[in-house]
């Protein structure tokens, strides 16, 4: 392999790990601050979950939130779920501006106003908890 090439090659393998990856099979988003601008401006409720999927307690709150989707499709219907990369956005200016001190945080927005959040809790109640009030704040007028 010429030189030229191999140099080319690997600039664009350095770049594909930002390159945002498309909607996983289970409904979540990728964020992307224009993922994100553009729910929030549809006035649609949003769950960041900022996660690590190397990290126990990211992976147990994923399952939950997966199940209990499941078990009432109204949380996935009124809901966007967006998962934030840790490894990725932990030191970014969105992790700073809404003060999230940690991965394993989830943190439901309704426009620019925080409806409620969770720091790495495990618990099905709290997480359902968590949804029921996203699910009151996509109701609301």
């Amino acid at each position: 392999m010429n030189r030229r090439r191999f140099l080319s090659l690997a600039a664009l393998s350095a770049l594909l790990p930002a390159l945002p990856a498309p909607a996983r099979a289970d409904g979540h988003l990728h964020y992307t601050p224009d993922v994100l601008r553009s729910h929030l401006a549809a006035g649609e409720v949003v769950l960041l979950s900022f996660r690590a999927e190397w990290e126990n307690t990211c992976q147990q709150q994923a399952r939950i939130i997966d199940r209990l989707r499941a078990e009432n499709p109204a949380y996935a219907h009124a809901v966007t779920l967006i998962d934030v990369d840790w490894d990725i956005w932990g030191d970014s200016r969105l992790a700073g501006r809404l003060n999230v001190p940690r991965r394993s945080t989830l943190l439901v927005l309704k426009g620019d106003h925080e409806v409620d959040r969770l720091i790495a809790s495990t618990e099905e109640a709290e997480i359902r908890a968590l949804l029921d009030a996203a699910l009151a704040a996509a109701t609301a007028a």
